[in-house]
């Protein structure tokens, strides 16, 4: 008597995109941890645009469209700038700080906050602007008028998130993890530009 054998039930969608994720990033870390920076970077933008235009209409303004350009820019710099050279630090950092360095803790949080943060910062502002089209008046006047208080609200916002992530996700997943909270902060930054 032949035995039938029952259908395996399927995983959860959840479980499978993870697995679907952690084969993409095992197989092709860089362009993995770029795509997802980009569409991670678009959502910030597009959250912005969403916060901003319910502030907007509670105050009886009419709002706008959303600005498919401005998302588009977002994940462009997310795509070609945030993943790479996130990637390239986060490795970087493992080789130059391994964590058997008695105070690797702390020189990983003062080499991300003190030195990447300000230079990356200052390399998303130069690339919108060159995305957007601007001279550099235009540069000028926004690195004057927000840089220095986009640098600050960074220093308050990352540096929790970072020391956990420079500190204990494992290196594969920093990425992924600064993009979950880059979700937030771009939409931040997306604001202050303006």
């Amino acid at each position: 008597m032949p035995v039938e054998s029952l259908p395996v039930r399927s995983a959860p969608l959840h479980f499978r995109l993870l697995q679907q994720y952690l084969l993409l990033l095992k197989k092709y870390p860089i362009l993995t941890k770029s795509v997802t920076s980009g569409i991670l970077s678009a959502l910030g933008n597009l959250l912005s645009q969403i916060v901003e235009a319910s502030k907007k209409s509670k105050n009886g303004v009419t709002t706008s469209e959303i600005d498919a350009a401005g998302a588009t820019r977002y994940a462009i710099y997310g795509l070609l700038v945030t993943g790479p050279v996130s990637h390239y630090f986060y490795q970087l950092m493992e080789a130059w700080m391994p964590s058997t360095d008695p105070y690797c803790i702390i020189k990983r949080l003062l080499l991300d906050r003190l030195i990447f943060a300000p230079g990356f910062l200052l390399l998303f502002y130069f690339v919108m602007n060159i995305l957007e089209a601007k001279g550099w008046d235009d540069f000028e006047k926004k690195m004057r008028r927000s840089y220095w208080t986009a640098l600050k609200m960074n220093w308050k916002v990352w540096t929790p998130f970072q020391f956990i992530n420079i500190n204990f996700v494992p290196v594969q997943f920093r990425v992924l993890f600064a993009n979950m909270i880059a979700l937030f902060w771009y939409a931040y930054l997306a604001s202050v530009r303006k």
